[in-house]
């Protein structure tokens, strides 16, 4: 007794879902083109930060950085960098 099973094909990659995403580079790490050449900054090392907030607080940061256009982490980032400057 043979027994057949069909499998489906796997979508074709959505190229919105890839432009969404960013092909998954963070901003800070993609390569810029000044005058034509290719550049690449130099690398930073990341560390992961993870803190609990309200869920509140959450979804009004999300919204306001949906309304602007920004990536979450990036304006984060930005709040960081200004309360916390290096004074050196």
């Amino acid at each position: 007794m043979n027994k057949t099973v069909a499998f489906k094909m796997p979508a074709p990659k959505s190229q919105a879902a890839d432009a969404w995403v960013g092909e998954g580079v963070e901003p800070h790490l993609k390569t810029a083109k000044i005058e034509g050449v290719a550049v690449s900054p130099a690398p930073v090392v990341m560390k992961r930060f993870t803190i609990d907030v309200p869920v509140d607080l959450h979804s009004r940061v999300k919204m306001a950085c949906a309304r602007r256009g920004k990536i979450m982490a990036d304006e984060i980032r930005r709040l960081l960098e200004a309360e916390f400057a290096d004074e050196a």
